[in-house]
C-alpha cells in the first residue's frame, strides 16, 4: 500500500520552498490539479488498475510524453515562427508502452469532469471520442499536425486569436519599464514571477554570456532581467527562470526565455525496457520532444550549468490553452478538442516510430486494428480515477492537518 503522504513528501525534498508551498496549496484545490502534481503517484499505482494485463505486454512500444492530461496540450511558436497546437510537457517522457499514454489522459478527462463542470456521461462519452480519434488516426499510419489553417472549432479560434497578438502587447503583460531608458524589467507579481537572488542572477548571466558567445548573433541572448518562474504544477518548485533578453532590441524586440532544471523522470522506477543511455535529463527531454512534436518549440535545446542540466526554450503564455467549461462550451466543441487531442497523441507515436527502440509504423497500425483494449483502457482510466480520488482525500486531510507545511 503507498503511503500517499510519505511518497509526495520524499518526492519534492529539496525544492525551493516558496514555489514549493504554491504547489501543495494548489494541490488541495481539486483531484484534477492533485493528478497534475502527483505523476509519480499515477504510475506508482498504475499496477493496481489491471492494465499490465493487456496494456504492458501486448501494447506497442512508443516515445510517449509520460505526463498526459487535458493541460498539457496548448499553441506555442515553432522554431519557424509559425504557431503550433500540440502536446507541450515533456519532462516525463520516456519510452513505454503505447496505452500508458493513452490511460492517463483518460484518468485525466475522468477526474477533471467536476473542474469543467461535465457530468460523468459526457465525461465518459468524451473518453470513447479521444480513443475513436486516436485509433481513427493511429490506424491510418499517417502523421500530421496542427496549425491555424488546418485548425477548427475550439483550437482554431485559439490560432486565429493568436494571429492579433503583438510582442508589444506580451511584453506589457510579463514586464515593467523603469527608469529614464524606460528599459523593460520582468514584473515580480507573486503569481508568474518572483525576484530572485544576487547569487542566481549571477549565475544564470554568467551562463547566458557563455551560451550567447556560442550563437550566431550574440547580442540577442544579452541578458536585460532574471526572474524565478511560477508555472505549471508537478514542476513547481524545481529550479525555473524567466529570461528577459536583448532580442531583436529594446523595447519591443525583447524575447522572453524559459530556462528548468530537468528534474529525473519519475516513471523510471516502473519501466521494464531499456531507456537510452542519455548524458542528462534534459537530453532525454529535448531528444524526445524533437521526436514527438511536427515542429519544435522556439529556442528549444538541453544545456548544462555546472552539473546540472536544464531545458532552455521560449516562454509560452500559460494563457493558450483551450477552455473545456461545460458550461459555456457545448458537448460538440468539447468533442472536437478530443478528437484533436486523440490525433495528436496518434501522430506522435507515429512520428517517432522506429526510433531507439519505438515500434515501427506497421506494429502501430496492427494494434489500433484490434480495438480488444479499447473496453480494457476505459475500465484501468475507471480504477484509475478511483485511485487519485481516494488519494486525493487523504492528501487533503494530511494538508488540512498540516503535514505540508514548508
Amino acid at each position: 500500500m503507498v503511503n500517499v503522504v510519505r511518497r509526495i513528501q520524499e518526492y519534492n525534498v529539496g525544492r525551493d520552498p516558496d514555489r514549493l508551498s504554491m504547489k501543495y496549496k494548489n494541490m488541495r484545490s481539486s483531484p484534477f490539479v492533485f493528478l497534475r502534481g502527483t505523476c509519480h503517484l499515477f504510475y506508482e499505482n498504475l499496477p493496481k488498475s489491471g492494465i499490465f494485463k493487456v496494456g504492458a505486454k501486448s501494447a506497442p512500444l512508443a516515445w510517449i510524453c509520460g505526463d498526459m492530461h487535458l493541460e498539457n496540450f496548448g499553441s506555442y511558436k515553432g522554431d519557424n515562427r509559425l504557431v503550433y497546437f500540440d502536446m507541450n510537457d515533456f519532462d516525463e517522457a520516456s519510452l513505454a508502452p503505447a496505452t500508458w499514454e493513452i490511460v492517463r489522459l483518460l484518468t485525466s478527462i475522468q477526474i477533471g469532469a467536476a473542474s469543467f463542470s461535465a457530468s460523468l456521461i459526457e465525461a465518459n462519452k468524451l473518453c470513447q471520442d479521444f480513443l475513436d480519434a486516436y485509433i481513427a488516426a493511429l490506424s491510418l499510419g499517417k502523421p500530421r499536425w496542427v496549425e491555424r489553417d488546418t485548425a477548427v472549432g475550439i483550437v482554431g479560434s485559439l490560432l486565429n486569436s493568436l494571429r492579433e497578438r503583438q510582442r508589444s502587447s506580451y511584453l506589457d503583460s510579463r514586464t515593467e519599464r523603469k527608469g529614464r531608458a524606460r528599459q523593460r524589467v520582468i514584473r515580480i507579481d507573486g503569481k508568474k514571477a518572483l525576484a530572485v537572488t544576487d547569487k542566481q542572477r549571477a549565475k544564470v548571466t554568467t551562463f547566458m554570456e557563455k551560451f550567447a558567445a556560442e550563437q550566431g548573433h550574440p547580442d540577442f541572448y544579452k541578458v536585460l532581467d532574471v526572474a524565478r518562474r511560477i508555472a505549471g504544477t508537478g514542476s513547481l518548485g524545481v529550479e525555473r527562470y524567466i529570461i528577459l533578453v536583448q532580442g531583436k532590441g529594446s523595447p519591443n524586440g525583447n524575447y522572453l526565455l524559459d530556462l528548468k532544471q530537468a528534474a529525473p523522470c519519475s516513471l523510471a522506477a516502473f519501466l521494464k525496457v531499456p531507456q537510452p543511455k542519455w548524458s542528462n535529463d534534459a537530453e532525454r527531454v529535448v531528444t524526445i520532444q524533437r521526436r514527438v512534436q511536427a515542429v519544435s518549440m522556439a529556442f528549444l535545446q538541453a544545456v548544462t550549468i555546472g552539473k546540472k542540466s536544464y531545458i532552455l526554450r521560449g516562454l509560452q503564455p500559460t494563457e493558450d490553452r483551450v477552455s473545456l467549461d461545460r458550461a459555456t462550451r457545448s458537448m460538440d466543441e468539447l468533442k472536437a478538442v478530443m478528437q484533436t487531442m486523440g490525433h495528436l497523441v496518434a501522430w506522435g507515436q507515429l512520428r517517432s516510430s522506429g526510433r531507439a527502440g519505438s515500434a515501427i509504423a506497421d506494429d502501430l497500425i496492427a494494434f489500433a486494428q484490434n480495438e480488444k483494449w479499447k473496453k480494457q483502457m476505459l475500465i484501468a482510466a475507471h480504477d484509475c480515477a478511483a485511485q487519485v480520488n481516494k488519494d486525493w482525500k487523504t492528501y487533503s486531510k494530511a494538508y488540512d492537518d498540516g503535514e505540508f507545511e514548508v
